[in-house]
């Protein structure tokens, strides 16, 4: 039998999320991935909608497959950040990044949209749109100080393979927002978008 790859293991996640009535999507790596120019992962970034009364439910129905920690989870809420979830036979991290009340994070969580998760599977899970994608990692990696050739490379990926199909005046309204429409412009003019 061969080991659950990082897909499975985000399934299983993803499926105790669903029956607990918790919003999520996939963001970075993953979701650039789909939309732009794949690229290995060792980790899978998922934004959730999680209450703190929701904490114990989900250390309850995840302990037996994965590392999770109550606290954490509870800390995370409270400071809306973000905890880790490790799978115990594939040593896979999930991070899990606490949905935050602040404008772009409601806006993306409004228009996530779901999408077929590899080629090999009809299973579908709720992804960020490819803008709110680009928009992330873009503030990403300004908060990186521009440090990340991956994240760049991820940008333009998303946006060569995307191109004329992304809602540009978003996208710019957003930069403009989150204080990285200089970047963009670059990454558009790196990419060839425009």
């Amino acid at each position: 039998m061969k080991p659950p790859d990082i897909i499975e293991v985000t399934l299983k996640v993803v499926k105790i999320f669903e029956k607990l009535n918790i919003g999520y999507y996939i963001g970075g790596s993953f979701a650039s991935s789909a939309y732009g120019i794949a690229r290995a992962t060792l980790d899978i970034d998922i934004i959730a909608d999680i209450k703190l009364n929701q904490a114990s439910a989900i250390e309850d129905s995840l302990k037996e497959k994965f590392y999770v920690d109550v606290d954490m989870i509870r800390n995370a809420i409270e400071k809306q950040s973000s905890f880790n979830l490790i799978h115990l036979d594939t040593m896979f991290k999930i991070d899990v990044f606490i949905l935050k009340d602040e404008p772009f994070s409601v806006e993306a969580y409004s228009r996530r949209l779901q999408k077929v998760v590899s080629e090999d599977s009809s299973e579908q899970l709720y992804f960020s749109t490819p803008e709110d994608t680009i928009l992330s990692k873009l503030a990403w990696f300004k908060s990186g100080k521009e440090g990340s050739e991956r994240q760049w490379r991820d940008i333009l990926g998303v946006l060569k393979v995307q191109g004329k199909q992304l809602d540009m005046s978003y996208i710019k309204l957003w930069a403009g927002k989150l204080g990285v429409l200089e970047l963009l412009m670059k990454a558009f003019h790196d990419s060839g978008v425009i």
